[in-house]
Parts: C-alpha cells; structure tokens; sequence
C-alpha cells in the first residue's frame, strides 16, 4: 500500500489499550476492545479495524458506551436466552453472548443467545472465531441504524446488518463468510474517505437518491442493498429476530455510532452456537471439508487463478501482516500520533 506506515500489531494493540484505560475503561475490557480493532486490522478488514480507534475513544469519553454495565439475562429458555447489555460495549456484550451459546451448545447441541441493548460490536467474524476455537459452528449478527435504501426509494429503509458464519475445517484456515447486506459496509467509505479515494457508482447514493462516487456524499446519504430487493429481504429479517423479537431496539430506534456519538446505539445482536462434534469427529470435519476446498479449487476460471473459500484471503493477510505490520493511511498515523500525545502516552509509531 503506497503512502502507508507500517506498524506491528502489537505496538498498536498497546496503544489502544492505553488510549481506553485513560478514557475510563478496564484494564480487561480495553484490552478486549484493542485485541478486536488489531485482529479486524491484521485480517485486512481494516473498515472494522484500528480506523475506528477514534470514534469509540470519543464514544467512551461521552459516555455513550457504558463501562461498568449491570448485564443480565432476562429470559433463559434453556438453549434460548436473552440477554440486556445495559448499553455496555458491543465488545463486551458480544464476547458474553457468544461465550454463553458456547456453553449451552455443549449442553443442548445448540446454544443460542439473542442481547439488546448494546452497542457496536465491530467485525462480526470476531465472534464466530470463538466458536470455531472450540470446534463449533458460530453465527454472528447485529442489526444497526437504517442507512441502507431500498432499490428505487430515497430514504433510510433498513441497516445493513452484518453476519458471520464460521466453521471449523481443521485445516490451514477455517471457513469465515463475514458480510454485510449493503453492497459494502459503512467502514469501507470511511476508509475511502480517509485515503482520498472516489468510490464505485453502485456502492451508495447521496440525500437525493442519485449514484455517487464521492464516498462523503455516500456516506451522508444511502447505502445499496446487496443483491437488491434479496440484500433487503435478508436485512429486514435481521432486523425482526435482533431487535422486534427481544424487545429491544430496530429500525429507526437505533442510532448510529459516527452520527450519533454521545447515545448509546442499542443495538442488538444474535449469536449461536452449534457443538459439530455431536454430528462428525475431527478427522472427518478435516477429510471432508479438504474434499469440499479441493473441488472448489478445481473449478477453471477465466483468470487461471483457482477459486478460494471465505476465510481464505484474511487467513494469508493475517500471516502476512503479523510478519510485516499493518499498513496505516497517513491521516490515520497522524490521527494516532495526536491521539497518544493528547493522553500523554509515549508509544512509538
């Protein structure tokens, strides 16, 4: 990447420990919060990595994240429970959530836990790699603030709701789709944004409903559903299980972490768990999912380069990053630099 610092994941993991201690958080829950922005950032997803630094320092220091959250669990159907975060930390909200589908999964087969009240709770994959590190099946998702448009309309209709799916292969890389229902996530713009760069025609539109390619205007205005009225279909059904069926927020209800810095977002989230050794040993997991990548790879392509699964490309990334350092866009090394020399903390960059 041109015009880019390279830093070790560790350095900036550090830094953005310390940056959230000194806005109020624990020692635990910062070092939870920068372990997920640095592994968004190693995979490549970096639209859900070390960019956001910033914006959730700003949204602890107004307040808008709780940090000493009373979260409880208000409905427990056996396999089936609900959780209130209290407006704590998506990160927060999230690693209890999935940790409890764990647990009931290795009780019932299956666990699943829906949370409301919350906040983003950034790359979805982050979750279902909890699950895949105890040989279990892991399904991620959020709902968030409407800023996606249906095809035709002009207006905010429905988030773009992110989720992940992730399934142990017991190979070089597990299996992780991490996706978003708009064409692209809003961190993809912010990136642009940050680096300068224009953006496809048929990423979002502005206020008026019109294609634009000024990721600021895309940005202000309405993402693209993926797939059209099927991205939408899938969003809305989100939206409904998070939000309408636990009784917390949905729709316009929710607010946005970047336009709305000092709420709490509440925003909900579903997770689940699946234990697959109740269905395959290891080895067959390893047997037959290598038979399933082999035949993707085999498939001929225009290219010449073979096919390969989710998870693949932020498996290499991952390896290469670690080896190099992750590339950080000049505004954002300066915005870094700033951040640490405005809380009197002395990391090197």
């Amino acid at each position: 990447m041109s015009d880019s610092h390279m830093v070790p994941a560790q350095v900036l993991w550090n830094l953005i420990t310390q940056l959230y201690q000194r806005a109020g958080m624990s020692r635990e829950e910062a070092d939870l919060h920068a372990e997920g922005l640095v592994q968004a950032s190693l995979r490549g997803v970096d639209s859900h990595g070390v960019l956001r630094t910033a914006a959730y320092l700003g949204r602890i220091q107004n307040g808008a994240i709780n940090t000493a959250p009373h979260m409880r669990y208000v409905k427990e159907e056996r396999a089936l429970q609900v959780l209130d975060a209290d407006g704590a930390s998506g990160y927060t909200a999230g690693k209890a959530g999935m940790e409890r589908a764990i647990v009931l999964a290795q009780e019932y087969g299956l666990g699943m836990v829906l949370v409301r009240n919350s906040n983003h709770f950034g790359a979805a994959a982050l979750y279902g790699q909890m699950a895949v590190d105890r040989g279990m099946l892991g399904f991620s998702t959020t709902n968030v603030k409407p800023g996606v448009t249906a095809p035709g309309a002009a207006g905010n209709v429905v988030g773009n709701n992110p989720f992940a799916v992730g399934i142990p292969t017991y190979c070089d890389f597990p299996f992780m789709l991490d996706m978003a229902l708009s064409v692209v996530a809003g961190g993809k713009l912010k990136m642009a944004i940050a680096k300068g760069e224009r953006i496809p025609l048929d990423w979002a539109t502005d206020r008026d409903g019109n294609p634009t390619d000024d990721p600021q205007k895309g940005f202000d205005g309405y993402f693209l559903p993926l797939g059209g009225f099927k991205g939408l279909g899938m969003a809305y059904a989100i939206d409904i299980l998070c939000g309408v069926m636990t009784g917390g927020a949905f729709q316009n209800h929710i607010r946005n972490m970047f336009k709305d810095p000092t709420e709490p977002s509440q925003t909900c989230h579903m997770f689940m768990a699946v234990d697959l050794s109740r269905l395959l040993s290891k080895e067959e997991i390893r047997t037959r999912m290598t038979e399933y990548r082999n035949y993707v790879r085999s498939i001929p392509t225009v290219s010449g380069r073979p096919l390969v699964l989710p998870g693949e490309i932020e498996a290499a990334c991952e390896k290469e990053r670690l080896e190099k350092g992750i590339p950080l866009p000049e505004t954002l090394y300066q915005e870094l630099k700033t951040l640490a020399q405005e809380h009197g903390l002395s990391v090197c960059l």
